[in-house]
């Protein structure tokens, strides 16, 4: 029976009890998207790694160009100098050419002796050439977890984990849609939603009840509502700084959040195609520039979210030298432009503090959508 961890517990010391009181292995995950369903169903402990932020941890860094972006170069030093000696392998997911090359690299450039898994999960749009690629790379991933595991995948344990992340996904969009009746502020709300990063997916669940149990029957956040879409939500004084100026989230579309919360009925047990199903949560996914390259297509999402969560205007914060983000934002900035909205366009490097020219132009960006309210 799952119950709500300690908050004051680091991510470092519930991997450790994790595997102390049970059993788990861990295997760290870079970003952005995986079948986290099949990790739960083996028991296996997926513990992300984003960055992490802040200076690199390790001279391991210098080993990669300066313009490859600081989450590779900040996890390649991270898994050089034994940040990652808790876990027993690392995941690279097919998102970008700097994580794909990660994977070749970490062995001989980063010194990390454990095992080395990819999932090549499809991009661009749906096809049945992607549809069946991803059913046979979802199985691929599935014998290489079987192997860490040591115990075969139960079909009753595969079924009761998709379950469990459609619960998970339903409660996180119940939290983001239902924004301005959370009594939080952003911070205490994304640093709940990134705790399931590294929590076991029962214990996270429990924190997100537990959040939707606070709901409010009428609006109680305050200020100018602010779309926000990017890759990571670091430093989290962003959204601190937002708050100060006078904004607050309304809509979130970041790479490690919003983008990750799949909408799906949920299925009935007796009609239940397991594999189809994890597909199926695949696909339905919110549009992402590390599975397609239809800018078009995420720009029409990222209207309709801007129109449902009320922004008066929108921050596009993105990871310096994230090309899969940077690619997107001539056609975002046009469809933006086209309904009136203000872009604010920031970007950064992971840093665990903000910068304060940053902190002026978000509240000169704030001011600048007050005064349109009040014009």
């Amino acid at each position: 029976m799952s119950t709500v961890p300690d908050r004051a517990m680091t991510r470092r010391a519930y991997l450790a009890r994790q595997r102390l009181d049970q059993g788990r292995k861990a295997i760290a995950v870079l970003p952005v998207h995986y079948p986290k369903e099949i990790f739960t169903a083996l028991g296996l402990l997926a513990v992300e790694l984003w960055g992490p932020p802040g200076p690199p941890r390790g001279p391991a860094a210098g080993r990669l160009q300066s313009y490859v972006c600081a989450l590779a170069r900040n996890a390649l030093a991270f898994l050089a100098c034994g940040g990652a000696d808790l876990v027993d392998a690392v995941l690279f997911p097919h998102t970008c050419d700097s994580i794909q090359g990660l994977a070749t690299l970490v062995k001989d450039l980063g010194g990390f002796d454990r095992p080395v898994l990819t999932f090549l999960h499809p991009r661009g749009p749906l096809r049945p050439s992607a549809r069946s690629y991803l059913a046979g790379e979802l199985r691929s991933l599935a014998a290489g977890l079987e192997a860490l595991s040591g115990a075969p995948l139960d079909p009753e344990r595969l079924a009761a984990a998709v379950r469990l992340h459609d619960q998970i996904d339903a409660a996180r969009a119940a939290l983001l849609d239902s924004r301005v009746r959370l009594p939080m502020s952003d911070l205490e709300l994304y640093a709940l939603l990134r705790r399931g990063e590294w929590l076991w997916p029962e214990d996270h669940l429990a924190e997100l009840r537990e959040a939707l149990a606070r709901l409010a029957p009428g609006p109680v956040s305050t200020g100018i509502p602010v779309l926000v879409s990017g890759y990571v939500p670091e430093p989290p004084a962003l959204l601190e700084a937002l708050n100060r100026a006078g904004a607050f989230v309304s809509g979130d579309d970041y790479a490690a959040v919003g983008r990750r919360v799949v909408r799906l009925p949920p299925s009935p047990p007796s009609t239940l195609d397991l594999w189809a199903r994890i597909s199926e949560r695949y696909w339905a996914a919110p549009p992402c520039p590390t599975r397609n390259a239809d800018a078009t297509l995420r720009a029409r999402y990222l209207l309709d979210l801007a129109e449902r969560s009320g922004a008066r205007g929108v921050l596009l914060h993105v990871v310096k030298f994230c090309e899969p983000e940077l690619f997107d934002v001539p056609t975002l900035r046009r469809a933006f432009a086209s309904r009136g909205l203000p872009v604010l366009l920031l970007e950064g490097e992971l840093e665990t503090q903000l910068a304060a020219q940053t902190v002026n132009r978000i509240e000169a960006f704030v001011e600048m959508m007050s005064a349109g309210r009040a014009a």
